[in-house]
């Protein structure tokens, strides 16, 4: 398995890793959308990201990793709803017995699924396990991507130049949650909740507007232009790469620390109260910057949300706000032809003018 760069030793970028820890904090933020530089930490920061994130508990042997503590959610195999051949089950007894134990569920690691950029549709939401139909003319269904993906991150590396009938299918499962394949005689559904995370550089297109609008927060990374904070970056890359495993133990307390409040801000979201004057200042800001729909509001709030939770706060205040803001927003934004400054100048304007500061 190849070393993975440790989160807490990326330098600078500080509000893509903000966006991916609150969203880490709060999957319903809905996912992040990281544009920007080649060669400024995107994919590096997503896969120390999976490195750095907390085990989850999941039932022993399911394929999508349903979690065992929400029986509501689990999947045709984990609920016993799927079909099963006759051998499969001794007893109604025995069956009775199993459901009120409950499925059995280990700690695996959160799923973090890199969905590259020639992969065949088949591959994304799964097919026909060719292997069963050929030996033993069993029609069995293998999972995809998807599958794999529930319940953690699904990483789009140059998100923009996906195909659009893969951007079409990722649309439709992002909405619902859950994959439906009907073909080659199979009808499977199966749970398919992920946090979306996308990277891309600009130059190369821009993204569709369906697609865009899915991601909950939004970053620009830029190539650094001070000369100590580049010779840091270098510095620490040619450190990891010379010795990994050194560089890796180095670092590991200080990621050990983010972990854990990862784990606190998890368990303390549901605590965090978001006063009306707080949705009246995160309402207010969106109408000043002429947000379409309330998608915007709803992604602020959430986001300002988790937020105070892994800043160990017990509400959520203006400080909060101010800091997602920019995130949230900026691609939320209608073009003016008209104005030349971009729309994180736009925010901060309307920041200052809304909130007085």
């Amino acid at each position: 398995m190849a070393a993975v760069f440790p989160f807490s030793a990326i330098v600078g970028q500080d509000e893509m890793k903000l966006a991916l820890l609150i969203a880490s904090v709060d999957p319903s933020v809905g996912g992040v959308l990281i544009f920007g530089d080649r060669g400024t930490g995107k994919s590096t920061a997503v896969r120390a990201l999976a490195a750095l994130l907390p085990t989850m508990r999941a039932v022993v042997g399911c394929p999508y990793g349903c979690d065992p503590a929400k029986v509501a959610g689990l999947c045709g195999a984990c609920d016993g709803t799927a079909d099963k051949p006759a051998a499969a089950s001794k007893s109604k007894a025995a069956d009775a017995a199993k459901a009120a134990a409950g499925p059995r569920s280990h700690a695996v690691p959160v799923p973090v699924v890199d969905l590259p950029l020639g992969a065949t549709e088949d591959r994304v939401v799964g097919a026909l396990d060719l292997e069963r139909a050929l030996a033993h003319g069993q029609k069995a269904f293998e999972p995809g991507l998807l599958a794999r993906a529930n319940r953690g991150f699904l990483y789009i590396d140059e998100a923009n130049l996906l195909e659009d009938h893969l951007v079409d299918l990722l649309l439709d499962v992002a909405a619902s949650g859950e994959n439906v394949v009907e073909r080659e005689g199979l009808s499977i559904r199966h749970p398919a909740r992920f946090v979306l995370v996308g990277s891309g550089n600009p130059e190369e297109g821009e993204l569709r507007p369906q697609l865009l609008d899915r991601f909950g927060l939004s970053v620009e990374v830029k190539t650094p232009t001070d000369l100590p904070t580049r010779i840091e970056v270098v510095r620490r890359r040619d450190t990891f790469e010379r010795d990994p495993a050194a560089f890796i133990a180095a670092w590991e307390k200080e990621d050990a620390k983010l972990r854990r409040r990862l784990t606190t801000a998890r368990g303390r979201l549901a605590e965090v109260s978001v006063p009306d004057r707080v949705l009246e200042q995160a309402a207010g800001l969106c109408m000043a910057l002429g947000t379409d729909g309330l998608r915007g509001e709803l992604t602020l709030m959430r986001a300002a949300r988790a937020l105070a939770a892994f800043e160990g706060d017990r509400a959520v205040g203006d400080v909060h706000l101010k800091r997602v803001a920019a995130p949230a927003l900026r691609h939320r934004l209608r073009r003016n032809p008209l104005e030349d400054a971009g729309s994180a100048s736009r925010i901060e304007r309307a920041i200052a003018e809304h909130f007085g500061a």
